[in-house]
């Protein structure tokens, strides 16, 4: 039995170390490519270490192309989405998973069904209104829907909080005085904060990375966010077959999310972890 089991892990272990490299090869070249001169990108066989290899390509689109409104365009919108969203996520989901109210699970059903609807069903629609309040090539569009909070994160933590929050813990707060607002701000926030700095997390890589938004509603380079100005690059700012400058722009919009990611890894696991305890 103990043969077969190391036998088990050992294939687990090589298959999940072949799944990583599959996953990191992009990545690879992209820092690779980044580094390398124009006339040495396609050499076969390719050259993971460039050699020569050269920093001129990140010079080359921070000198060229607007990068740095992308970067504070991009951060505004997940400032505010992240700060007022995640909270007003968080009570929506303390309220589904401890108060009681007249056709709450319908309400809740309802709104997970929300999640089956296409964004391209309702981004003509969208538009449209976003048009009427004259909000279009501003950053209204991508921030003021996202302060309301987002049905899988609040689905994430209405699941976290039925199974870290007693009700005992709850009831012990209202014994000692507090409302229902102190008592979603001081014990059911502070216990939340895994589940939260995990989604935190997750939304910052999605808002960061989000494309197809900025992509319909802002036309000026200034208002841009840097995944729509990495995409024009190609026909505003540089060659279309510069591919060294257009992968260290690449590289340069990547690092943000490698830090986040990295430094609330941690989180990933304990969320789950005290999701699976019972009060």
């Amino acid at each position: 039995m103990a043969n077969q089991r190391r036998l088990i892990d050992t294939i687990i272990f090589v298959l999940l170390l072949a799944g990583s490299v599959i996953m990191l090869g992009p990545l690879a070249w992209t820092v690779s490519t980044s580094l390398k001169t124009q006339k040495h990108v396609f050499d076969v066989p390719p050259q993971w270490i460039p050699n020569p290899s050269t920093w001129l390509n990140y010079k080359d689109v921070w000198s060229k192309a607007p990068l740095l409104y992308g970067f504070m365009n991009s951060a505004i919108v997940v400032v505010c989405v992240l700060t007022v969203g995640l909270f007003v996520a968080a009570m929506a989901a303390y309220a589904f998973s401890k108060f009681e109210f007249p056709f709450k699970e319908w309400i809740f059903m309802a709104l997970l069904g929300t999640m089956m609807i296409p964004y391209s069903v309702v981004m003509i629609p969208q538009y449209i209104g976003f048009s009427e309040l004259g909000w279009v090539d501003t950053l209204a569009p991508l921030i003021v829907p996202g302060l309301f909070g987002n049905i899988v994160t609040i689905f994430f933590f209405r699941q976290f909080m039925q199974g870290a929050i007693p009700n005992d813990l709850i009831d012990a707060a209202k014994i000692d005085g507090c409302g229902y607002f102190r008592t979603f701000t001081t014990v059911a926030l502070p216990i939340a904060k895994p589940a939260i700095a995990a989604q935190a997390a997750l939304g910052f890589m999605g808002i960061w990375n989000d494309f197809m938004g900025p992509l319909i509603y802002l036309h000026t380079p200034e208002r841009q966010t840097i995944q729509v100005l990495i995409a024009s690059m190609q026909s505003n700012y540089i060659s279309t077959s510069n591919y060294p400058s257009l992968m260290a722009a690449s590289v340069v919009a990547l690092v943000p999310v490698v830090i986040v990611f990295f430094m609330a890894q941690r989180y990933f696991i304990e969320s789950m972890a005290i999701s699976g305890i019972k009060g």
